[in-house]
């Protein structure tokens, strides 16, 4: 029996073929029911008991070896089916590739920073993780101001001097810093407020600031801007300028754009008044300007923000913020369409 064992050993060792059918009779014939191993093991029964341990351990190693074979063969039988797919005909039509969409965050956000860039904005970026200086003291709200407790911050735990930005006017601060005037910047950006989540308000959101600082820039300067801006975004060129209270400009406003009463949906979102807020802004503080070495005397300047998930709650009727962040396929795929769109140069 030895010699058998040794013998059928040395063919299981010595097989190789790509051929599933071949693979299969070997299966047959060597772990089948009625194949050499399960033979052996028959056979096994009739040995003398002193010669039963080391035959039965040479059995085992045996059937171990024939189902390792085995499963090589077939793992290198299904890479080759992996590596050379079959084509049956070429006339058939091709599997249909989904195509992803841009995010309407993205779209919103790169149309206005379009617009602006026909009046020479250019985009500045600057880190999400900030200090007080940057964040708060630069922009006229030095510690203890009254105006901080308009802005629930988030603290990076155990440095009170590092915060999630609140606002990209940091980034603005940032840059007046580091560039002389003009300056004539958007500053697109994630900022972080502790904030109840619901559905129409959020712990993070997006913003887009802009500022243009230079000799003899006014107040009329802003209007024109900012009408311009609502002409090319909301086709509507009837802009109005309330008073408001801003630390970092002086004098500031509410900018709202007539929308019109033209439907059941313009009377709920403008509460029946025809009239929409969408930003604020005003001349930069001649304090902001000393902080960043800028010679107020000299230059002046403008500036204004505006949430871009409120901008695309109302260009796509949106009535809920928390869509933006859920990442559901269904709400996503409805604006693939407009992403495909060519972007203008």
């Amino acid at each position: 029996m030895l010699e058998r064992i040794t013998r059928l050993s040395e063919e299981i060792a010595d097989f190789q073929s790509a051929d599933p059918a071949a693979i299969e009779r070997f299966r047959i014939q060597v772990l089948g029911k009625k194949g050499a191993v399960n033979e052996l093991f028959r056979a096994f029964k009739a040995v003398p008991k002193d010669q039963k341990k080391i035959l039965g351990q040479r059995l085992n190693e045996l059937r171990d070896k024939a189902r390792e074979k085995l499963v090589t063969l077939q793992a290198a039988l299904e890479a080759h089916a992996v590596d050379s797919p079959k084509i049956d005909d070429l006339t058939k039509p091709g599997i249909p590739v989904c195509l992803g969409s841009r995010h309407p965050i993205s779209l919103v956000q790169n149309q206005i920073i379009r617009i602006f860039s026909r009046m020479g904005f250019g985009v500045a970026q600057g880190p999400e993780i900030e200090d007080d200086w940057h964040n708060f003291t630069a922009l006229n709200l030095p510690a203890h101001h009254p105006a901080r407790d308009m802005q629930d911050t988030f603290f990076i735990e155990k440095n009170p001097d590092r915060l999630l930005r609140t606002h990209t006017s940091s980034v603005q601060i940032r840059y007046m810093e580091q560039h002389e005037p003009p300056i004539r910047i958007l500053a697109p950006g994630r900022v972080y407020r502790n904030e109840t989540i619901a559905a129409h308000s959020h712990f993070q959101f997006h913003q887009v600031e802009g500022l243009y600082v230079d000799k003899g820039v006014s107040f009329a300067d802003l209007k024109q801007t900012l009408q311009f801006f609502a002409k090319s975004l909301f086709g509507k060129s009837k802009i109005r300028l309330r008073p408001s209270y801003f630390p970092f400009t002086e004098p500031s406003a509410e900018v709202d754009v007539y929308w019109g009463l033209n439907s059941e949906a313009d009377h709920r979102i403008t509460k029946g008044t025809g009239w929409l807020e969408i930003m604020g802004c005003g001349m930069v503080d001649p304090n902001v300007l000393e902080n960043t070495n800028i010679d107020p005397k000299t230059h002046s300047g403008f500036a204004f923000g505006m949430g871009i998930e409120r901008i695309a709650m109302l260009r796509y009727q949106i009535d809920d913020i928390r869509l933006f962040f859920e990442n559901d396929v269904r709400f996503l795929s409805q604006f693939a369409s407009e992403s495909q769109t060519p972007i203008p140069k």
